[in-house]
């Protein structure tokens, strides 16, 4: 059920549902965002909106559904409207900062701190509002993502980890609200220089590391690291055996690692995958689908991706 937003008594402002829902598209991928949407309606900077309910896309870090444009009274009177509907809210500047910070100023402070992982996601709701012009907001209580944004950024390891890939890997297992466990058996494919091998040993989880270059030195010495040097695309599941984790972001053509985790599925030798989708050029939209179409699995752009999606298949999660 939507619930209506509306203003308290005493505020006159008029407040128009837009029969649309918004899709903010992650920084610098807003022509991916736009090629899935079609007939956006409105666009303001990296925000677009498209007509009706919410759409399965890809490249959006966050979507706003069901929004209302508000004809705001004033500075005070707009910030009074949005802690009339709700608490916590995260505002999307991109014009009039000044006045747009005089409104935030009036709402209830949201906590800025970084996400520490293993710890959980946040659970209160936030919405998402913007000042499109000085007397008027575009407002969503109900929003995809519970960080301001879609903005997960993490108190970072800037020590152990070889590369900062090991970020997309924190934000998937984030996202989920699940993690291997101490006993499981993982697999990290393309795993040099070793940022994703050293997030899944750290879970207290075994890693077979398969690359056909090496690891960081300081990683392939970790105790539960089984590193070994050849080609992904040459193992045989079945010899390889039963793995609880099947985690890649190994660089190949979207096929290729369509093909890849369809063999290990049809063989039944991993139970949950976490793979990054790398775009090779141009943005295969018929490759993403393929992937999205797996049943009980799901396709995300992560915050910390790049060119590139990330596709989670985690039974009793993905396929709710």
């Amino acid at each position: 059920m939507t619930e209506i937003f509306s203003a308290p008594d005493g505020i006159d402002a008029v407040i128009e549902p837009m029969n649309a829902t918004g899709y903010l598209a992650a920084v610098g991928f807003e022509d991916q965002l736009r090629a899935e949407l079609g007939d956006v309606i409105e666009t303001h900077d990296r925000l677009m909106f498209a007509p009706g309910p919410e759409r399965r896309v890809f490249w959006a870090q966050n979507v706003w559904r069901n929004p209302v444009r508000i004809a705001i009274p004033s500075i005070k009177g707009a910030a009074k409207i949005l802690r009339f509907n709700q608490r916590n809210w995260a505002m999307f500047k991109f014009d009039h900062f000044s006045r747009a910070k005089l409104i935030e100023a009036n709402l209830p402070h949201v906590s800025a701190k970084r996400q520490i992982f293993g710890e959980p996601a946040p659970t209160a709701p936030l919405g998402s509002w913007t000042l499109i012009d000085p007397d008027t907001i575009i407002a969503a209580m109900d929003c995809s993502s519970p960080w301001k944004n879609g903005e997960v950024e993490f108190e970072e390891d800037k020590v152990t980890p070889p590369n900062r890939a090991y970020l997309k890997l924190w934000e998937a297992f984030t996202r989920l609200g699940v993690f291997p466990q101490e006993g499981e058996i993982t697999m990290d494919m393309g795993g040099s220089p070793g940022g994703w091998t050293w997030v899944l040993h750290e879970t207290g989880a075994s890693v077979i590391s398969v690359d056909k270059a090496k690891l960081d030195p300081k990683i392939a010495k970790l105790p539960r690291v089984d590193f070994r040097q050849e080609s992904a695309f040459g193992l045989d599941p079945e010899k390889t055996g039963p793995i609880d984790w099947l985690c890649s972001d190994v660089i190949c053509y979207p096929d290729r690692l369509y093909r890849l985790v369809n063999q290990w599925m049809e063989t039944g030798m991993a139970t949950n995958f976490i793979c990054t989708i790398k775009m090779q050029g141009d943005t295969d939209h018929a490759a993403i689908a393929q992937f999205a179409d797996i049943p009980g699995s799901k396709v995300v752009h992560l915050y910390n991706n790049k060119h590139e999606l990330t596709w989670m298949k985690v039974p009793g999660v993905t396929d709710q």
